[in-house]
C-alpha cells in the first residue's frame, strides 16, 4: 500500500514538474515564434519544390536573414529597453558611401575607409542617444529626424564629391574575403558575422548584468534610475550599438556588391522592426529575447524569398508578410496571456 502511494506521489510530482516546465516554455518570448518558423518553413518546403531546400534555396534566405539580422538584433534590444531606432535606414547608405568615397574616390587605405564608415554609425547612434536622454522627445521622433538629416547630408555630400548618387569601389582580395566573400559562390560571409553578433548579444542580454539593466530600463525607466542603473549611459550605448550594426551592414554591402547608392537601406527600417516584433519583442519594452529575434528574422527571410519558389504571384508577397506580422503578434500575445494565466492559477 505504501509502495503504491509512493508511486502515485512520484507520478503526480513528475506531472507537476512537466506542467511547470511547459508553463516556463510558453512564457519564453520565442515560444510562439518558433512554431511560426517551423510552419512557414514546412509550407515553403512543400510548395516551393526541391529548389527551396537545395543549397541555393537556403542561401537565398540565409543571405537576406544575415543582413537584416545584424540590424534587427540591436534594434530589438533597444525595443526591449523601451526605445526605437528608425535612423538605421539612413546609416546603411551613409556608411557604405563614406567607405566608397574615402577609399574609392580619395584612394585612402581601405582600413581607414572602413573605420570611417563604422564611425558614421557610432556618431549617429551617439547623437540619437544623447538627444533621447537630454530631452523628453520620444526616440521614434528623434530618430526620424536624424534619419532625414543623415539622408540629406549623404545625398548632398555624395553629389558634391562624386558628382552622382552612386559610387563604385573594387575592394582588395583580403577585404573582400573578410566582409564581401561568397562561400561556395552562394553563401555570403556576412552569415558568419551574423552568428558572431548573435553570440555576443546573447551574452550581453541574457548572461551579463547589463542584460538585467536593459530589461529594467524597458520595464520602468524611473525605477531603474532610482535603483542605481546608469540609464543615460546605457541608452546612449544601445543607440551606438544600433548605429554601429547598421554601419557594419552598409560596409558589408559595399564590399559584396562593389557599389554604394544613396537610396539603399530604406527597406531595413521596417523589415528589421518586423523581424523583432515577429520574434516576440513587445513594443512597450521589457520583454523579448535574442533567440526570438533570430527566429523572427529567419521567418521573415523565408517568407520574403520563399514566395519566389512557389507559383504564388510575387506581387502579393507584401500582403503575405503583412499578414504574417499580424498573425505573429496575435500568436505571441496569446502565448504570453496563456502563460500569465497559467502562473496566476498556479499561485492561486
Amino acid at each position: 500500500m505504501t509502495m503504491h502511494s509512493n508511486e502515485t506521489a512520484a507520478s503526480a510530482a513528475a506531472s507537476a514538474d512537466f506542467s511547470a516546465a511547459l508553463g516556463r516554455l510558453a512564457r519564453r518570448p520565442e515560444a510562439g515564434t518558433f512554431l511560426g518558423l517551423i510552419t512557414v518553413f514546412v509550407f515553403f518546403a512543400m510548395f516551393g519544390g526541391a529548389q527551396f531546400v537545395s543549397p541555393a534555396g537556403f542561401a537565398s534566405w540565409l543571405n537576406i536573414a544575415a543582413e537584416i539580422g545584424i540590424v534587427a538584433l540591436p534594434v530589438g534590444i533597444l525595443m526591449i529597453a523601451g526605445e526605437l531606432d528608425i535612423s538605421v535606414g539612413a546609416v546603411i547608405p551613409a556608411s557604405s558611401l563614406t567607405v566608397a568615397i574615402v577609399s574609392g574616390v580619395y584612394q585612402a587605405p581601405e582600413l581607414i575607409g572602413i573605420f570611417a564608415g563604422l564611425g558614421v554609425g557610432l556618431a549617429v547612434g551617439f547623437v540619437n542617444g544623447f538627444l533621447v536622454t537630454r530631452t523628453s522627445i520620444p526616440s521614434l521622433i528623434i530618430t526620424i529626424g536624424t534619419m532625414f538629416g543623415v539622408m540629406g547630408l549623404t545625398l548632398g555630400l555624395t553629389v558634391m564629391i562624386a558628382g552622382s548618387t552612386g559610387v563604385f569601389m573594387v575592394p582588395s582580395p583580403t577585404t573582400k574575403l573578410l566582409l564581401g566573400q561568397f562561400i561556395g559562390g552562394m553563401f555570403q560571409v556576412t552569415i558568419f558575422w551574423w552568428v558572431l553578433f548573435i553570440v555576443l548579444l546573447i551574452f550581453l542580454l541574457h548572461l551579463s548584468p547589463i542584460g538585467n539593466w536593459i530589461f529594467a530600463l524597458g520595464g520602468d525607466k524611473t525605477s531603474a534610475r532610482n535603483a542605481g542603473i546608469p540609464t543615460n549611459r546605457l541608452t546612449i550605448g544601445l543607440f551606438m550599438l544600433s548605429g554601429f550594426s547598421a554601419a557594419f551592414v552598409g560596409v558589408s554591402q559595399l564590399l559584396v556588391y562593389q557599389s554604394a547608392q544613396v537610396l539603399a537601406g530604406q527597406s531595413f527600417i521596417f523589415n528589421s522592426i518586423m523581424c523583432v516584433v515577429i520574434g516576440g519583442v513587445l513594443l512597450t519594452g521589457g520583454f523579448g529575447s535574442v533567440i526570438g529575434i533570430v527566429f523572427g528574422t529567419l521567418t521573415f527571410a523565408i517568407v520574403n524569398q520563399g514566395i519566389y519558389f512557389t507559383g504564388i504571384d510575387p506581387n502579393i508577397g507584401s500582403v503575405i508578410i503583412g499578414a504574417l506580422l499580424l498573425i505573429a503578434v496575435l500568436t505571441n500575445d496569446s502565448f504570453r496571456a496563456m502563460a500569465l494565466n497559467y502562473v496566476a492559477k498556479k499561485k492561486g
